[in-house]
């Protein structure tokens, strides 16, 4: 929507934040060789102590981040899209998802999940209707999932420790110790009520990468958990399966795609950390985007160390959540909660979990509990009692296929839940387009004006009198008669046709 300058104000906020947040590692300036290197100050508007509040500095410095990167972000005209598209989730009675593409590889360590609108409202990583995840447009289509999971079945790994023990039989009894509570905190998730769905779990114990391998082929898992040490390297990371065993982020989305892993879920040291080689962040380098850019929907990370006790309080609401059927964004959302409950605002426990998810990936892990479906009645009469002509899409393929936009919307993608269903072309996103109808008419003169709305990764073509013109997340008027392609100039074409 517009340019922002980086400010060095953002920058003095971001030192100081790190001089008290930042757990392990060196602090990373954003855009460093762009702005002067400056001391950590603190800023001004927040540099007074409260009397008889021992903690209320970082509380006070965690808000004001939080705010800054909130106005900084939602400047202009997109915090006019964001209001109106909040609108209208609220009239739908459902959630708004909200996914933040981080193209420029030194903004990614900033924690953009402690973003908050103003003093009084809830950061936006907490929100349960206004779902927020990462996400980078430069990734792999999803393939069609072909199994209907009814249960989280999860591949538990536990890998080696950097403070793990040099005594092999002591290191051993912790890690199976680890395990078994593990384990135990899974399958306590899905006995909860009768609505939630049961959980399995097969373990790992340092494993070497064939096992690994083998263990992921071998069986339907849609959750693999990994727990152990971690860090930052050019192909996706490192992960340290064993003393003497690693893996990369490359080599493990191989068999992750390949086996259909819904969710990846990383409880390592900078799992959400590009590399860095001197002073320059290597793009699209860290475990979580690595992942998402080879096709596996949903991956989670931290952005820095965190201690055992959080994440297995983190661990347990998440996998609670996830059996009582949520989304995974939304999940993640109530699991944060949980650690802002336990562990408080200004601390840092509740910032570190960070949720990539694929742009085609709706965020469903296990279906929800069918309900009846009602299907939205037909435009409404305007004021003047005139009731506006219906519209279509027809195949100019099979003369017979015709899809008509019934209460003024149409949802096209390959997913199910779309009102135009598109499986067999995969250059289609899940989530492509819709075309809507906006009463814009207040005569009988006025025909009322519909508009599509491109949302996809390929593009919408559309015919114009110089040839086919590509929409790329855009938004154009829609004429009776033109015609459409989804995704490729080889798709089938179809017309938009308003009735009557």
């Amino acid at each position: 929507h517009h340019d922002c300058t980086w400010s060095e104000t953002l920058t003095q906020t971001w030192l100081a934040w790190q001089e008290m947040f930042s757990l392990g590692g060196l602090p990373h300036v954003p855009l460093s060789h762009h702005v002067p290197q400056l001391a950590p100050t603190l800023p001004p508007s927040i540099d007074t102590a409260v009397p008889g509040q021992s903690t209320g500095y970082g509380g006070r410095l965690m808000q004001h981040l939080g705010i800054n990167l909130w106005e900084w972000l939602f400047a202009g005209s997109i915090q006019t899209a964001l209001a109106e598209s909040r609108g209208i989730a609220r009239g739908q009675n459902k959630p708004l998802r909200l996914r933040l593409e981080i193209r420029h590889p030194e903004f990614i360590p900033l924690p953009w999940e402690i973003m908050q609108e103003m003093v009084g409202k809830p950061a936006i990583s907490l929100s349960t209707q206004l779902l927020f995840s990462r996400t980078t447009s430069s990734v792999d289509s999803l393939e069609p999932i072909k199994r209907k999971d009814q249960a989280l079945n999860i591949l538990l790994v536990l890998g080696q420790e950097a403070h793990r023990s040099s005594n092999h039989s002591a290191a051993r009894l912790r890690l199976e110790q680890e395990a078994a509570t593990l384990e135990n905190v899974f399958k306590a998730s899905g006995q909860l009520s009768p609505t939630t769905v049961p959980c399995y779990v097969r373990k790992l114990l340092q494993p070497t990468p064939a096992e690994l391998i083998e263990a992921l082929d071998s069986n339907a898992y849609n959750i693999l958990f990994y727990a152990g040490h971690g860090e930052p390297a050019a192909d996706g990371g490192l992960l340290f399966l064993s003393p003497d065993a690693t893996i990369n982020g490359t080599e493990l989305a191989q068999v992750l795609v390949r086996n259909q892993v819904t969710l990846a879920v990383f409880n390592a040291c900078w799992g959400a950390q590009p590399d860095r080689v001197g002073m320059q962040t290597i793009p699209r380098s860290s475990l979580s985007e690595v992942l998402i850019q080879h096709g596996v929907p949903a991956v989670l990370g931290m952005r820095d160390l965190i201690a055992d006790q959080e994440a297995l309080s983190f661990i347990q609401a998440l996998a609670q959540a996830l059996a009582a059927r949520m989304p995974i964004d939304q999940a993640v959302a109530v699991a944060r909660q949980q650690l802002l409950t336990l562990y408080k605002f200004n601390q840092p426990a509740w910032t570190l979990p960070v949720l990539y998810m694929h742009p085609e990936f709706q965020g469903q892990l296990i279906p929800p509990i069918e309900e009846g479906i009602t299907e939205l009645p037909s435009l409404p009469t305007n004021w003047n009692g005139i009731r506006p002509p219906s519209a279509c899409l027809r195949s100019l393929a099979a003369t017979d296929k015709v899809w008509r936009i019934r209460g003024g919307l149409m949802r096209v993608g390959r997913g199910q839940e779309n009102d135009l269903v598109i499986e067999e072309e995969m250059w289609v996103s899940y989530k492509h387009a819709e075309i809507i109808c906006r009463e814009g008419f207040s005569d009988r003169t006025t025909s009322p004006t519909y508009f599509l709305r491109d949302f996809s990764r390929n593009g919408t073509h559309i015919l114009r009198p110089e040839g086919w013109q590509r929409i790329h997340h855009q938004e154009v008027l829609l004429q009776s008669g033109i015609k459409l392609k989804f995704g490729s100039p080889q798709g089938q074409t179809l017309e938009f046709v308003i009735e009557g």
